[in-house]
């Protein structure tokens, strides 16, 4: 067989076999070899956990009420400074958390997502690849039939 083409693997391809998508989870530092920066990614985790719950969104809300009565009898100042330190802070810091939870979970979906349709890619280009292989092999035999089926050309005399 008269070899058409040399197909060469991409280094990626072997990469995407042996791995798999990175995940929030994989970078938050949690078995890192630095005991700090290990307890300081625990207990961050940790408190973001509590805190980034609609459940410490409803408690801030009530706590932040509490002070209500005293900003409304103190003046209009007090309630706006009331308002943007005291009810917004306590409230959306849970909220804010909370979104970008879901967001996060979103693109490790999106991350699992696209490296499932890499690997149905490598997958078809690979089948793609035994086809023309295949299909070399045909067009080989074909011209190794011609070539015994045709006599040669005379040789030109001078």
């Amino acid at each position: 067989m008269v070899k058409i083409y040399e197909y060469r693997h991409h280094p990626r391809a072997q990469e995407l076999r042996e791995g798999r998508p990175v995940k929030s989870t994989d970078v938050r530092r949690l078995d890192h070899r630095n005991v700090f920066v290990r307890f300081n990614a625990r207990f961050g985790l940790k408190i973001t956990l509590i805190v980034g719950t609609m459940w410490a969104a409803y408690l801030f809300t009530v706590l932040a009420l509490f002070a209500l009565p005293s900003a409304v009898h103190q003046g209009t100042y007090y309630v706006i400074v009331w308002l943007s330190s005291s009810f917004l802070q306590l409230v959306l810091l849970p909220i804010i958390i909370v979104g970008q939870n879901i967001q996060a979970a979103t693109a490790d979906k999106r991350a699992e997502d696209t490296y499932k349709d890499a690997e149905a890619v490598l997958k078809e280009s690979e089948e793609i690849q035994k086809h023309l292989l295949a299909q070399d092999q045909a067009i080989s035999d074909i011209l190794e039939r011609l070539a015994a089926a045709v006599p040669p050309p005379p040789a030109a005399t001078a």
